[in-house]
């Protein structure tokens, strides 16, 4: 009998680990009840009683009669009303790689089928010319702190070289470049400064110039975007008002259909009593504003005397409207901090626009929100990801070559364990930003508009660049809490507040968005069960519900059965060490998507309200896919030996922090019966997964502070000047030279332990060794000059105690 029983489990994990049809589960309960009947005497009453139940269960009609009918009924009932905004948010934009994470079994073979991205020969020519020049032309202490703005030429390089035009398409004058490519020019950009990175960014985002390629008239096109790819329109785009911030489906700002008359701006001509929109706004926070040209606007937009038909509330509509046309206040800027990119308000009161200036015309008034956020799901995966990408590239960079060449106690820093720890997570970090924005583009450059993953990098890179440059602030101490020309790190660590708040505020993002959305778009049964409930589609909540519940049970087996093998027994693309990850992630999808539909099924419609639980389950998501993206990542660049410590540290990293999500999951989740059972499900064994080994780490922390292959890789884009007298283009040499005279160093400290040296300074020793013959004149050199670099790289600015002039006399003169 036991071994019966043993089989029966067996037979039912491996049906499940399987995800095997309803028909198979249904012949295997059969031929298990019939042996039980013919070979061990059971009653018959069961199998009769096993027979009717697989003829409802397989037979449709009845199944739709006794079962999915009534639950039907039910569902209808409780389904949580969406209002209209929820509803294009959840349809906007496209599900790809996160519906396979959020199937339980993600096809791996699938993700690496992706094409890598990859630079045409027009886009690395200009990275490698205009950018390149742009950067050299960049000066941000100067920018941020003495001439609040950028100069003047450099103003003028952007709009000449078609910096403002990199989306727009060739025919109306526009470079047309892929959204691989936009990335990596900004990244570039965002390493030498800031304010240039937004002011370039902010155009080829959110704004006219995308609405206007998709939703735009003919002539609307003609007309504006040549001017915008030639930089003779600065656009900017209004949303954001004082009492709709994240909620954006809340602004105040309306227009009313009605007749009046207008002057056009860019013509001159006088119109007299046409139809358009009479409109009002208060806006802020708009980037770009105080120096546009033309202004997009959002409002809310009301037809009351039906002048355009039967509806009263039309909805949010989208306008174009030049700044100098009457009645447009605008010029006015706010402060950001750390950067000085040009940010403000704008207002404007019963201003008369016609109906034309909508994009897209008339049709697509009431449009505005569809409009919006479906061009945002591609802008939120490029620009602040971008921007954190290349935060993290930069830290990379300077904090491994000044944790080499600054020394204590005898030693570079980046040798104390408490130190090597803070650099591996800026190495750590920066891999796993860098490699889900390369999945995420490789994507958008396919055609795909991935919402949730967008959502996903916008939170994500934005909370691993805050930790990055704290870390990297941490290292430098003193030179990094003096503000001056030296100082490259300031400016990026005042200015993190704004890459939190913008284009949806973090908090917002994580427990609201990104599973809020996720949860109904990538589920491969809810949104159709949805949708079958709204259009009263009894058929289709059938074949829904009953996939829906297959789906809930295979992943409860395979959780199971996957946490007591340890994953093992998974299926992975790759050999070797790295088929492990693979096969975790399989694990933890599958635990995943039990977990989701176990919060839905508990919680119903208030799981939309409970966000402490949507933000842990997202954080499940988010971590799965930084974790794939990192494997991804590894298997484009060749899979290099030489980055193994930066992708084994991001995945592990990733499926701890996905772990302790899941954990603050079941020890939140209301229904505590329920996850007392998904703990044991899920879990099995207990916990395993930890955060990445201290030799690990030590490894990244060494490969920051070594020039190398690894180290061009992470830190590639990163703008480094040539000369010795720029504060980033020093750390180049002074760490070359330092390492080149590191030995020397070892035997003067010797020479002076032995008393073979008796001068009380560095330089008097220096000399005493050269006179007795323990260095060589090379060696001595050598030395010379590293310290040399080396006391350029560690000092900081002075002022004139008023502070109204740059008096850097005392740094500059000699050691003593």
């Amino acid at each position: 009998m036991a071994l019966t029983i043993l089989i029966v489990i067996l037979a039912i994990l491996a049906l499940g680990y399987l995800r095997a049809p309803l028909i198979a589960w249904t012949v295997a309960a059969l031929a298990g009840i019939a042996y039980g009947v013919f070979g061990h005497g059971c009653h018959i009453g069961w199998l009769i009683g096993a027979g009717v139940i697989a003829l409802i269960l397989n037979l449709t009609p009845l199944r739709r009669a006794l079962i999915t009918g009534p639950i039907f009924g039910i569902f209808k009932k409780i389904t949580p009303a969406m209002s209209q905004t929820e509803q294009e948010a959840i349809n906007a934009g496209t599900v790809w790689w996160d519906a396979e994470l959020f199937s339980g079994k993600p096809d791996f073979h699938k993700l690496h089928a992706y094409d890598a991205p990859k630079l045409s020969p027009e886009e690395q020519a200009f990275l490698d010319g205009p950018t390149e020049e742009l950067c050299r032309m960049i000066d941000d202490w100067k920018i941020v702190h003495e001439l609040k703005d950028l100069p003047p030429n450099v103003w003028q390089f952007i709009k000449d070289n078609g910096f403002l035009g990199m989306i727009i398409k060739k025919k109306y004058g526009g470079v047309e470049f892929s959204n691989y490519a936009h990335a990596r020019i900004v990244t570039k950009i965002a390493t030498r400064g800031g304010s240039a990175a937004v002011t370039v960014m902010v155009p080829n985002s959110l704004g006219p110039g995308e609405l206007l390629q998709h939703y735009g008239t003919e002539a609307q096109k003609d007309y504006y975007l040549p001017r915008l790819a030639k930089g003779l329109e600065i656009p900017c785009f209004a949303l954001t008002s004082p009492y709709a911030g994240s909620d954006a489906g809340a602004i105040p700002d309306f227009g009313v259909v009605t007749r009046g008359s207008y002057t056009d701006p860019r013509t001159g001509e006088r119109h007299e009593n046409v139809v358009g929109i009479r409109l009002s706004w208060e806006k802020r926070w708009i980037t770009l504003a105080p120096v546009a040209t033309i202004l997009g606007m959002a409002f809310k937009l009301y037809d009351p005397e039906h002048i355009l038909g039967d509806k009263e509330d039309i909805g949010i509509t989208c306008a174009l409207i030049p700044t100098e046309h009457e009645g447009v206040q605008i010029g006015r800027r706010h402060c950001p901090p750390g950067s000085v990119f040009m940010n403000g308000p704008t207002m404007g009161k019963d201003v008369f626009i016609p109906l034309e200036w909508i994009i897209g015309g008339k049709d697509y008034a009431g449009q505005g929100w569809r409009m919006l956020v479906e061009c945002l799901s591609v802008g939120r995966a490029i620009s602040l990801p971008a921007m954190s990408v290349a935060s993290g590239k930069f830290a990379s960079f300077v904090t491994g070559a000044y944790a080499r060449i600054r020394e204590q106690f005898g030693l570079s820093i980046g040798k104390f364990e408490g130190v090597d720890e803070a650099l591996a997570r800026i190495g750590g970090y920066t891999y796993q930003m860098d490699s889900a924005q390369r999945l995420a583009l490789a994507g958008l450059d396919s055609g795909e508009k991935p919402s949730v993953i967008s959502a996903i990098l916008k939170y994500h890179n934005t909370e691993r660049m805050r930790k990055v440059l704290n870390d990297a602030m941490d290292i430098h101490g003193g030179k990094a809490v003096v503000l001056g020309p030296r100082n490259y790190l300031g400016n990026a660590y005042q200015t993190i507040p704004v890459g939190i708040t913008v284009e949806g505020a973090n908090i917002l993002t994580r427990s609201m968005i990104i599973y809020g959305q996720g949860a109904i778009r990538c589920h491969p049964f809810v949104l159709r069960e949805m949708k079958a409930a709204m259009g009263n589609d009894a058929v289709e909540f059938d074949k829904a519900f009953s996939g829906h519940i297959g789906f809930v049970f295979d992943n409860a087996i395979r959780s199971f059965v996957l946490g007591l093998t340890g994953s093992k027994i998974a299926s992975a693309p790759v050999g070797g060490d790295i088929a492990q990850y693979y096969k975790d992630v399989e694990r933890l999808s599958a635990a995943f998507a039990l977990a989701s539909d176990m919060a839905m099924f508990s919680m119903g419609g208030s799981l939309k309200f409970r966000e402490k639980i949507s933000a842990r389950l997202g954080d499940v998501l988010s971590n799965l896919y930084i974790a794939t993206a990192a494997l991804k990542r590894f298997a484009d660049d060749g899979s290099p030996k030489e980055d193994l410590p930066l992708l084994k540290w991001s995945v592990l990293q990733a499926l701890h922090d996905a772990q302790e999500a899941m954990t603050g999951f079941l020890a939140n989740l209301p229904n505590r019966p329920l996850a007392f059972v998904l703990r044991w499900i899920i879990f099995p064994l207990g916990r395993h997964f930890t955060t990445p080994r201290d030799r690990l780490g030590t490894k990244i922390a060494r490969l920051l502070m070594q020039p190398g292959a690894a180290r061009d890789r992470l830190t590639r884009d990163v703008f480094i000047p040539q000369e010795e007298t720029d504060a980033v283009g020093v750390l180049n040499h002074a760490l070359n030279a330092h390492i080149e005279a590191e030995s020397t160093e070892g035997k003067l400290r010797r020479a002076q332990r032995d008393g073979k040296l008796k001068a009380l300074n560095a330089k008097g020793r220096l000399d005493e060794a050269l006179k007795a013959g323990l260095i060589t004149e090379q060696e001595f050199n050598a030395v010379t000059r590293a310290r040399r670099l080396k006391r350029e790289v560690i000092m900081v600015d002075d002022f004139d105690k008023m502070l109204d002039k740059h008096d850097t006399e005392i740094s500059s003169r000699e050691p003593v």
